[in-house]
């Protein structure tokens, strides 16, 4: 798909072209190509913290609709594997609660916390049963922290090389010890394309024309983006006087004023982490022109919240709606076709549409 090329040189690149954003076959085909080979924020770790949990999870539903279940067994180790029934494809397990052993409820296959077989009714004249297609399919999981857990289909990327980056810059940080808030967490919907959503999160070319409050505590002029394989990261600098991270004197950002290092991990996943703890946002895609948006608020100094850029998280996530709303509307007029990148303010950006691009081209 030669329209869809996005030139590696962000002085000379374009964008993706409108009709990215309302193509149902590339939304469609974004489903192998792109999630189901990434790294999806799958559930916290307290879901499963003792031996005998059990925690079944359909992965993006209403788009993915795959369903995987979270373990631990009585070794204590943590399993991820699918919750479809090696026998009819029935749901293995459909509550979370705690289990010695995982039975379907259609035909009585058994399986232990690893996803062994173990038994199944009426299969004694079976001939070469059961063998390793009887136990249930593992899926990969990876957990940032000791807290937040995510899981993968097919991943491109190894869960070190995808959390590598976060780790080597806020490993300081004691994740473990943040709490969830669901008091301070919410859903919301968005009348636009899912991408549409991200581009606007990988710059902050747009702070001081669409948030006026987070601009007073940001110094615009610091704002910069790093790219690494497989997202990047904005670093939120200070104005003078705001709250800002209290750094360890061995790291590599010692002496500057950092109010805010926003993490965005390809495709879905946002990782904002503020001096009060992190504001976990991912990215749900519902249709071509509709995007659930779930904020996850984990605390750690809850004295601290309510101050600096993490303050205001609501009234951000209102005005980004307004303008991404806006700009899905105009996609669709005869009077846009593609746009240019700014190559000081939107490396982000360009670094998605590129890999949008990459995928896309897979099958093409």
């Amino acid at each position: 798909m030669d329209h869809f090329f996005v030139d590696p040189d962000i002085r000379k690149a374009k964008t993706l072209p409108g009709r990215y954003y309302y193509s149902r076959e590339i939304f469609e085909q974004s489903k192998d190509e792109i999630f189901r080979r990434s790294w999806l924020y799958t559930c916290d770790f307290e879901d499963i913290k003792t031996p005998g949990s059990v925690f079944p999870k359909i992965q993006l539903p209403g788009f993915l609709d795959e369903p995987i279940l979270l373990t631990r067994d009585f070794d204590d180790c943590v399993n991820c594997v699918s919750n479809v029934c090696t026998h009819r494809a029935n749901l293995v397990q459909e509550q979370a609660g705690n289990a010695r052993a995982l039975r379907c409820r259609y035909h009585g296959k058994k399986f232990d916390l690893k996803g062994k077989f173990i038994s199944m009714p009426e299969f004694e004249e079976a001939e070469g049963f059961p063998t390793e297609e009887d136990n249930l399919r593992p899926v990969e999981f990876g957990i940032l922290g000791e807290k937040l857990v995510f899981s993968s289909l097919n991943p491109d990327i190894s869960f070190e090389q995808f959390l590598k980056p976060v780790i080597d810059r806020v490993g300081f940080l004691p994740i473990n010890e943040f709490t969830y808030d669901p008091n301070r967490s919410r859903d919301y919907l968005v009348n636009a394309h899912w991408a549409l959503y991200c581009d606007n999160y990988l710059e902050g070319f747009h702070i001081p024309y669409v948030h006026p409050s987070l601009n007073e505590v940001l110094d615009y002029g610091s704002y910069t983006t790093e790219l690494f394989d497989g997202g990047n990261l904005q670093l939120g600098i200070a104005e003078g006087g705001e709250l800002t991270f209290d750094l360890p004197k061995d790291h590599i950002d010692y002496g500057k004023e950092v109010a805010a290092y926003y993490y965005w991990l390809f495709p879905n996943t946002m990782l904002n982490f503020y001096p009060w703890g992190l504001s976990l946002n991912v990215v749900h895609p519902i249709e071509t022109n509709r995007t659930k948006v779930s904020f996850r608020t984990y605390v750690w100094k809850e004295e601290l919240l309510g101050k600096g850029a993490g303050a205001g998280l609501d009234r951000v996530e209102r005005e980004d709606e307004e303008v991404v709303e806006s700009v899905q509307k105009g996609l669709g007029s005869t009077g846009y076709s593609r746009g240019r990148f700014s190559p000081s303010r939107e490396q982000g950006v360009h670094q998605f549409h590129r890999m949008l691009s990459e995928r896309i081209s897979r099958n093409h």
